[in-house]
């Protein structure tokens, strides 16, 4: 007797999807590794513009092709991989008032840091002459707000882009 099997369950174990994974990493490590050595390299800035780019494009073109040279059965295993990583570990659709609260003040804490900081520079310690540090410290609390915040604020998010959401609030009874 012939058993069926999920193809999205079994890994696509050969030499394409070793290979696909090997150029999906390529795709991240070209960009990243090579972006700085161009920036470092004594050129004038319209070659160190024209090679970064290059390397942008040329990393987006590997991406695609890693997702070719896996084909469906490949793409479709590393997929499931990522999702049921994510499933397993991601935010909880519904997160206690507390944690909510924590989580929207770590939202808008970098957003509004981002505004203000153009205006108050000066008076910010460091800022003016590192202001990267601030920017990827802001980045990092604006991912971490939305795991904190959990699954129901992403569908919050989302329907800031669908036409035809709705807002529903749920009646409470507040006993005075």
């Amino acid at each position: 007797m012939s058993e069926q099997v999920d193809s999205s369950a079994q890994p696509a174990a050969n030499w394409r999807l070793t290979l696909g994974i090997s150029i999906f990493l390529l795709s991240i490590i070209v960009p990243v590794a090579g972006i700085p050595v161009v920036t470092a390299l004594d050129l004038s800035v319209a070659m160190k513009s024209t090679l970064s780019g290059g390397l942008l494009i040329g990393g987006e073109v590997l991406g695609v092709l890693a997702i070719a040279v896996m084909a469906k059965p490949g793409y479709v295993y590393i997929k499931s991989r990522v999702f049921g990583f994510l499933k397993r570990y991601g935010p909880p659709d519904e997160v206690s008032r507390s944690r909510y609260n924590v989580g929207l003040a770590m939202f808008c804490i970098p957003i509004l840091f981002g505004w203000i900081s153009i205006y108050a520079a000066d008076y910010i310690p460091g800022f003016s002459q590192n202001p990267l540090p601030y920017a990827i410290g802001g980045d990092f609390l604006l991912l971490v707000s939305l795991f904190v915040l959990g699954g129901d604020f992403w569908d919050k998010i989302r329907a800031l882009f669908v036409y035809d959401a709705e807002v529903r609030f749920r009646k409470t009874n507040h006993s005075s």
